[in-house]
């Protein structure tokens, strides 16, 4: 945490000094502060005793900080301090070399079997739509796919998007978290100005020569609209992601099993889709052991999939035609489409399929490090991938007519089984890389509150980012046997997988774009270059598969939607029951009227009254005291909050806050996790934690007090309102904030009756001997809080529920009051992962009419 020292203003610091003694100019911005306490001091508490800026506790959120441009007499301040040295990292990343390719291995059979089975059904699905005619079809066919291949997987996601991660979390909700992160979009009003203080935050201040940043930053801020329009569009990428866990598993099972039709003549089209379900229940039961045990069993079976890729490739480009290089030249694709029109432009719904795939190499990078990926598709699965599409189109260029089946129809006779048995062992892996990065994503989307809570299961002891979740594997299960049920033509399957594929894939591609803009701060030319190819080709392959949706491929739209209204609707009613108990809490006027018995008796022990709050007293707790007899000795209000960042280390976990004077002996305590953390605590363990940080907290409390009462006695009368405070990071870097320092305007905003019960608060019996009097009265609360705490602990859950008025519209009676209910009523408590004994929990329900 950072320290605040006062000292002199330090205005004259034009530049900072690096480590290495040199100079790097600092960009002049300062926080503007605007106070509302007269308006709103009824919500806080106790400001007297919680006025620094390192301490643990919640700084007041009615301190609006805004980001000013100032004059260049104004103090410098470097926002990038605030990265603290050490923070967690992706521990995969600073691994070594041979744990490297331990990844590299485990990375090809959970992140590629995706990309690496599409040449299974590219080819098929390209010649169905567009048949055909002569040689150069073949070639123009071909080049299209070789430059498919170069510009999505390679250059979009290798290049640029995999370094869009969020300290080693990939997927949509991850660029949702990054961009959460740097700009205030997140409709969910829980956010704390404590929360950027994380060491995973990372967050940085645009520079000057950057103002572009900033001005993108306050227009998302500003506008409603678009915070909306941006949760849609993850809503609906996300949405997309589930229907291509549904779909990948389809496509790739039959078009393995479809191999048999090739080396058993008899073999029919039912009887494929019989063993296809057999293989997809296989699939799905098996999916529970995790990708690292998975990964290590099938990474070598995958391996021998890309040689068999490769050396059939060389095969058939030495036996039949070796002119097919000539694809690398992209003027056959314009050729191609000259000749073929709109039949070509049909086939680019079949050519999208090469790079299914491409987004499992980024949601699944939780699992995995960029470096391993980046590895293996550039030295081993693209190559295989290119010689397996060349040698597949110098056999076609003298065999058009095994188009329907072009990779096995391309296998040599004397090794056909051999690679089916592979093949087929390799569909069954590529059926699991959407189904994994789908686990990842729907985990990121229950912790940022787009998701009802369902439960997690982590598969791995090292790597926390592997995860299984149960309801979900056979929820995708039971859709995919529904879908190859009622779609059992692959080619109908095929244009359903490009639908889901380009839904991402666009999604993603405005995400990095938004985050190259606003983050990374990347010259604009190359921005725009990136969105407009990016976008242009996904585009231009959306409005094929569009095209032939009504061959059956509507279905995938029809999940997708669903999916979406889902997340929607959850988001919606957790938002609207947010914001409905910030309305409804409880002033603090009337805990002072009460007295610090509550208006009622105070049991021995702790009770620890969970609620969805972040800051002020939740109305639950006033039906505690009017439902319960009494009330423990001592209350503390706990708020489990997701922040979006990947990781909060355990000594920045809580953050504590005294509600009411010390005699009420209430606190608030936010337990912050993020999207990738574990939350496996006993109970036991959890209370225990809890409590030693609430020691520290007192301790510190009590320290700072004293430090200010020593500052009182030896500060000089000078006539100067504007003392400035000193940051000082990690790193022994000094930073000055020219602001007031809070504790000396705070007085003149206060009723003249808080100022009196302040000043009577902050007396003491004996002035004589304060630091006494301090040490004893430190040593009473901490002995009082052992007593409660032997005592027992008892967990106060409150279940608030919302119900809409009766003169609300019906389609918001029947979201709130039906389809939010449902959803709330079947997802998973959050006490749930404590392990809490029943005979520890007491619970009241609430219900909010909104």
């Amino acid at each position: 945490m950072f320290s605040v020292e006062e000292g002199s203003s330090g205005s004259e610091m034009d530049d900072e000094i690096t480590g290495d003694g040199s100079t790097t100019s600092l960009s002049r911005w300062v926080f503007d502060e605007k106070n509302d306490y007269d308006d709103d001091y009824d919500d806080d508490e106790d400001y007297d005793e919680r006025q620094h800026l390192d301490s643990d506790e919640e700084e007041d959120d009615n301190v609006e900080q805004r980001l000013i441009r100032t004059s260049p007499a104004v103090d410098s301040f470097d926002v990038d301090a605030l990265e603290i040295p050490g923070a967690q990292k992706n521990d995969i990343e600073d691994s070594s070399i041979g744990r490297k390719l331990v990844l590299a291995l485990q990375t090809l059979g959970v992140v590629f079997g995706d990309i690496g089975t599409s040449p299974l059904y590219t080819f098929s699905v390209m010649f169905n739509r567009s048949p055909i005619n002569d040689k150069e079809d073949v070639i123009g066919a071909l080049s299209l796919v070789i430059y498919t291949l170069i510009l999505l997987p390679l250059v979009k996601y290798v290049f640029f998007v995999l370094w869009a991660n969020d300290d080693g979390e990939g997927g949509t909700f991850a660029l949702y978290s990054l961009i959460c992160r740097h700009a205030n979009v997140s409709l969910i009003p829980n956010q704390l100005p404590s929360d950027a203080r994380i060491s995973g935050f990372g967050l940085k201040v645009p520079s000057p020569e950057l103002e572009r940043s900033l001005i993108i930053k306050e227009k998302l801020e500003a506008s409603m609209v678009l915070k909306k329009l941006l949760l849609i569009l993850v809503l609906a990428g996300t949405a997309m992601v589930i229907a291509d866990a549904v779909v990948t598993p389809a496509m790739s099972v039959m078009s393995a099993i479809g191999g048999l039709k090739v080396g058993v003549g008899a073999i029919e089209q039912d009887q494929v889709l019989v063993i296809s379900v057999s293989f997809l229940v296989i699939l799905f039961s098996v999916q529970k052991y995790g990708a690292s045990k998975l990964g290590l069993a099938l990474g070598p079976a995958l391996l021998l999939w890309f040689f068999c890729l490769a050396g059939i490739g060389i095969y058939n480009l030495a036996k039949y035609d070796s002119s097919v290089f000539r694809a690398f030249n992209p003027a056959h694709i314009y050729y191609f489409f000259k000749r073929n029109s709109v039949n070509a432009w049909y086939a680019l719904g079949g050519c999208v399929l090469c790079a299914t795939g491409s987004e499992a190499m980024f949601a699944d990078l939780s699992y995995f490090s960029v470096h391993s990926i980046q590895l293996t598709f550039t030295l081993l699965v693209l190559p295989c991938l290119l010689l397996g599409y060349l040698g597949q189109a110098a056999y076609l260029s003298e065999n058009f007519s095994h188009a329907g089946n072009a990779f096995f129809s391309s296998v040599p006779s004397f090794i056909f089984w051999p690679v089916f048995l592979i093949s087929n062992i390799a569909a069954l892996i590529a059926s699991r890389a959407m189904t994994t990065a789908t686990f990842t994503c729907i985990k990121q989307s229950i912790a940022l509150g787009c998701f009802p809570r369902l439960k997690i299961i982590h598969t791995s002891k090292k790597f926390i980012g592997q995860i299984y979740i149960p309801v979900l594997n056979w929820f995708l299960l039971v859709v995919c046997l529904i879908v190859i049920c009622s779609i059992s033509n692959i080619f109908m399957i095929g244009n359903a997988y490009g639908i889901a594929e380009l839904g991402i894939m666009m999604t993603t591609t405005i995400l990095v774009t938004l985050i190259m803009l606003l983050i990374w701060q990347t010259n604009i030319i190359v921005v725009c270059l990136f969105a407009v190819v990016a976008l242009g080709v996904e585009l231009m392959f959306f409005s094929s598969v569009l095209s032939s949706v009504a061959d059956g491929s509507w279905i995938i739209l029809v999940f997708a939607a669903i999916m979406f209204f889902i997340m929607y609707v959850w988001n919606y009613g957790s938002k609207l029951k947010y914001e409905t108990e910030v309305q409804k809490k409880l002033p603090m006027d009337l805990l002072r009227e009460l007295g610090s018995n509550l208006g009622t008796i105070r049991a021995p022990g702790i009770g620890l009254l969970y609620n969805e709050l972040a800051k002020g007293v939740p109305a639950i707790f006033g039906h505690f005291l009017t439902t319960l007899p009494a009330i423990h000795s001592m209350v503390i209000f706990v708020c489990i909050k997701y922040v979006p960042v990947p990781s909060v280390p355990q000594s920045e976990r809580f953050l504590f806050r005294r509600v009411c004077p010390r005699s009420y002996h209430l606190f608030r305590c936010v337990a912050r996790y993020g999207y990738k953390d574990v939350r496996k605590e006993n109970h036991q363990a959890f209370e225990q934690i809890l409590i030693e940080s609430l020691e520290k907290f007192i301790r510190k409390e009590a320290q700072e007090r004293s430090l200010e009462s020593d500052g009182d006695n030896n500060t000089d009368s000078e006539d100067d309102t504007t003392l400035s405070r000193v940051l000082i990071a990690p790193n022994g870097s000094v930073y000055s904030l020219g602001v007031p320092l809070l504790a000396e305007h705070l007085e003149s905003y206060m009723r003249p009756s808080e100022k009196r019960s302040s000043m009577d608060f902050g007396a003491g019996p004996s002035n004589e001997t304060p630091a006494l009097d301090a040490e004893q009265s430190l040593e009473k609360e901490l002995s009082f809080i052992h007593k409660a705490k032997e005592s027992g602990v008892v967990y106060l859950l409150g279940h608030g529920d919302i119900r809409a008025t009766k003169d609300s519209w019906f389609l918001k009676k029947l979201v709130i009051n039906y389809m939010y209910a449902f959803l709330r009523k079947n997802s998973r408590r959050g006490i749930t992962n404590l392990s809490v004994p029943h005979s520890h929990l007491m619970q009241v329900g609430m219900t909010y009419m909104v």
